[in-house]
Parts: C-alpha cells; structure tokens; sequence
C-alpha cells in the first residue's frame, strides 16, 4: 500500500514542520488539534513555510498551489478518513499519547503506520495501547523539521519489517536521512546530547564559566553551530529536564541525574527562549 494521505497529529512547531515537508514531498496531510486557534496557527505557519521555500526558488508555483490544496485540518482524529499514515507530534505525555494512538487505531487503514515523533517514551509502551503493535513505530524527527536532515527511527518489540520498510520510505520520500535505534531511553541522539546539555548546567552552576565562556568553549573547540546551554535554550529548559529524568529513570544511573540548576529555572518557569528567559533573555 503506497501511502498517500497521512495524519499529523499535534499542529505545534514540530507538528506543522512535519506536515510541510509532508506537502513539499506530494502527500495529502491532515492537521489534527484539538485546540482550533492552535490549528489554525499550525495551518499559517505550514503556508508561511511553504511561501518562503518558493521565495528561495525551492518550490515552483504550481507545487507550492498543489501542497497549499493538500493541506486539510480537523479538530477530532475520528472524523479524519482514509488515513494510510499517522504520524503523533504532541507533547511528552504518555498517557496523552496512548489515548491518541487508541484513536488512530480505528482511522487508519489495514496494513497502515502509527508513527510516533517522541523524543523519549518507549515505543513499546506506546504500541501496547493499540490492538495493532506490529503497526507502531517511532520517528523522531529533528528541531525545526524542514531544516534538519535527521530522522531517528525506533522499532518496538513488535514492530515489523513491514512497518519499518514503509516509514524509512516515507522519510526518504521527505528527503530526509534516517538512522534506526533500539527502543532504549533517549534513543540515540538525546542519549547522548541530553547529558551533554546538562553537564554545561553543571559546569555554570559550578562556576567553572559564564553561560558565554561556555557556550563559546564548545562552540570553538569542538566546531558546534551552538553552545549547550544556548542550544538547551532553543530545545526548551522543560523539556531537557523531562528528557534527563527519563534517561535518570529508564537506566537507573546517577551519571544522568538532572542539574539542579536545570530543575530550578524549571521551577521559575524559565523554559529558554520559548518563555523569554533561559541561560540567557531574549
């Protein structure tokens, strides 16, 4: 089964970057969020996205006209019809997603994907909720998406060839690289760039430098686009936290024990550049 319409569920940043290269790679898309205002800036940012790729030439106008009609919205999962793939880009929140996925289940097709874009739930867990596991798989693409070349792709205990083969081929399709992990905390990438993120926390909240010698350290010394602490800024001080608490919990070792500065401005509510105040203002 080719897929040719799929569902995005979750019309934030991370939900409309997919639902764009989605357009931009000739599917069908259907925004799904419950909150309309929510989906209607969704809606605005994928057609925002869309004018400036044919701004650079990236898009012709006839594509550009073609992904725009593509795009379709709604506001319940259920009234969605004729879905070959789904893909869930919601916050991290177990139980949200599983109720989420229990819903796919009744919308998309036999022989159809239930993708998930977590960054660190186990896929397993997730596919439990639904009758059809073997169909559920994680794929974790990358912060802004249109941008970043990476997608991981997790395969849960029960996750088949089949299910694997047909979104690896969906993320190529998207023009995107994939890498595939175990269904492990973290996954590869946030494995290894959490704790990276949060030893820069514990290396201001020692003392060792300013936010800026640190970020500039790494920047220099180790050819990064982005310091860590600025980079956590970007990725949201909420989420690093959420993240390290899984990795803390899911391997049990102390290594990976949140900063209790991170928790701090967590507490403050300095969530980084989404909230106007992180390691640094903005």
């Amino acid at each position: 089964m080719a897929t040719e319409h799929i569902v995005v569920v979750g019309a934030g940043q991370m939900g409309a970057g997919i639902a764009q290269v989605a357009l931009v790679a000739g599917l069908r898309v259907t925004l799904v969020d419950v909150s309309k205002e929510g989906l209607a800036k969704g809606a605005d940012r994928i057609r925002a996205g869309l004018a400036k790729l044919a701004e650079k030439g990236k898009l012709d106008a006839e594509k550009r006209k073609t992904a725009e009609a593509n795009l379709a919205t709604s506001t319940s999962i259920t009234e969605v019809k004729d879905v070959d793939f789904a893909v869930e880009a919601v916050t991290e929140n177990e139980d949200l997603k599983r109720r989420i996925f229990q819903e796919l289940d009744t919308v998309v097709k036999p022989g159809g994907v239930l993708a998930t874009n977590t960054s660190s739930i186990p896929i397993t867990r997730i596919a439990a909720s639904t009758k059809r596991p073997e169909a559920v798989i994680g794929m974790h693409f990358m912060n802004p998406v249109p941008v970043m070349q990476l997608v991981e792709l997790i395969r849960g205990a029960a996750t088949s060839d089949e299910t694997y083969q047909k979104t690896r081929a969906l993320a190529e399709k998207m023009g995107k690289t994939t890498v595939v992990s175990k269904d492990m905390p973290g996954f590869i990438v946030n494995r290894i760039l959490i704790p990276m993120l949060n030893e820069a926390c514990f290396a201001l909240m020692e003392g060792l430098g300013t936010a800026e010698d640190i970020d500039t350290a790494m920047k220099l010394g180790t050819n990064q686009p982005m310091g860590p602490l600025q980079l956590a800024d970007f990725i949201g001080l909420d989420t690093c936290l959420y993240i390290a608490e899984v990795l803390h919990k899911g391997l049990g070792d102390d290594k990976y024990r949140p900063c209790p500065l991170l928790r701090q401005y967590v507490d403050a509510g300095w969530y980084g550049k989404k909230s106007g105040r992180g390691f640094y203002k903005y």
